[in-house]
């Protein structure tokens, strides 16, 4: 089989319908898994995110196609003898919808080894092809910063509207691709409105679990989509975290000490960009609403008061159950930590009145169609 016709992906067919209540945008939440990963907080973002809202598979990528196995070398689990299970690998694209019936895509998994352009234009054409508005991507990286302050989220892209009052860089930089970084390119190329959000984690937390990159990452997302993001397990987990981190230093001098002295550069850095960007919304504090936000939400306060009870009888429950617990990590998983780090709660992510999925049956071709074809994408 020759390059050009390789399978690279394969829809769901019929696919799930990707239109949302509302404004009709959709927006698409890139979150692969790989060399911008410190904290692992794009991997706790996008498990929070699958466990805690209702979800259909849109797309599933080939993995023999992307992904080095060699240079992975996923962890197989052996018990009494035999293979019982091995690490999940699955790179796909799937439909979410938040509490309020707004639907958004994520695309999530192992970031690919091979093929970034294949892959790019690929993801790309599924952009195009379901109309999607805005594409966040993101990342987090190891920085000189302290776990005593408010994490930064930095952002850049091509659309003002995803960057509003965000902590940026006026500087150039260079940093090594990825190919979430080959997307957002390819995207903006083809005249779509792109972003990437970076949570800044320190660097002596970067290698272990840290739910607080994950938790602000998400509510960027939220900001900046409109999405209601469920979001009170990573915040509690976040509190745990840091309560944990400062018992584990409260008698060490020498780390207090330094920490001190990232406290003094973070405070210095934010005191000189408020100088230079007065408009911007630094760590820490609460955005204050305009007044146009202020009457959007009076006005949804009014309507709901027409609406009825969560509890009446006529509600409509969601398609997609949550198991009792959610997925973690086994004991010998490389990323294991001692506690789940991302609880699904089903009173905080699901709406009774929310309208649960339905197939979109103009979302993806059928063997009838003028030009469909079975073959490769």
């Amino acid at each position: 089989m020759t390059e050009p016709n390789r399978r690279m992906y394969e829809l769901e067919y019929p696919s799930p319908s990707v239109k949302s209540e509302g404004n009709g945008q959709t927006t698409l939440v890139v979150a692969l898994q790989g060399y911008a990963d410190a904290g692992h907080a794009i991997e706790l973002a996008s498990d929070h995110l699958k466990a805690a809202l209702d979800s259909r598979p849109l797309a599933h990528f080939n993995n023999d196609e992307l992904i080095d196995y060699r240079s992975r070398r996923p962890a197989v689990t052996i018990e009494h003898n035999n293979i019982t299970n091995s690490e999940d690998l699955t790179l796909d694209m799937r439909v979410l919808r938040d509490p309020q019936g707004h639907s958004f895509l994520l695309l999530s998994g192992p970031e690919p080894d091979l093929r970034w352009e294949a892959f790019t234009q690929a993801v790309a054409d599924l952009v195009e092809q379901f109309d999607v508005t805005n594409t966040i991507s993101l990342y987090s990286a190891p920085m000189t910063v302290p776990h005593t302050r408010p994490l930064v989220v930095s952002g850049h892209g091509n659309a003002p509207e995803l960057l509003r009052r965000m902590f940026g860089f006026d500087s150039r930089l260079i940093v090594p691709g990825s190919a979430s970084l080959y997307l957002e390119r390819e995207l903006h190329r083809r005249g779509r409105n792109v972003a990437g959000y970076t949570a800044q984690v320190p660097h002596y937390l970067s290698a272990s679990p840290y739910p607080e990159a994950a938790l602000k990452l998400l509510q960027a997302v939220s900001e900046a989509s409109g999405l209601k993001l469920p979001l009170g397990s990573l915040e509690r987990d976040a509190q745990r975290i840091a309560e944990q981190v400062s018992d584990g230093i409260s008698d060490n001098q020498e780390i207090q000490q330094i920490v001190a002295a990232l406290e003094q550069q973070y405070d210095e850095e934010i005191s000189q960009y408020r100088e230079s960007h007065p408009q911007a919304m630094l760590p820490g504090e609460p955005e204050v609403p305009s007044g146009e936000q202020i009457g959007e939400e009076f006005e949804r306060f009014l309507a709901g008061l027409d609406q009825p009870h969560q509890g009446s009888e006529d509600h409509h429950p969601p398609l997609f159950e949550l198991p009792e617990e959610p997925p973690h990590p086994p004991e010998n998983h490389p990323h294991y930590f001692p506690e789940d780090l991302f609880k699904a709660d089903p009173q905080e992510g699901r709406d009774p009145n929310n309208t649960t999925f339905e197939d979109d049956p103009d979302g993806s071709p059928s063997p009838e169609d003028e030009g469909y074809n079975e073959g490769p994408h």
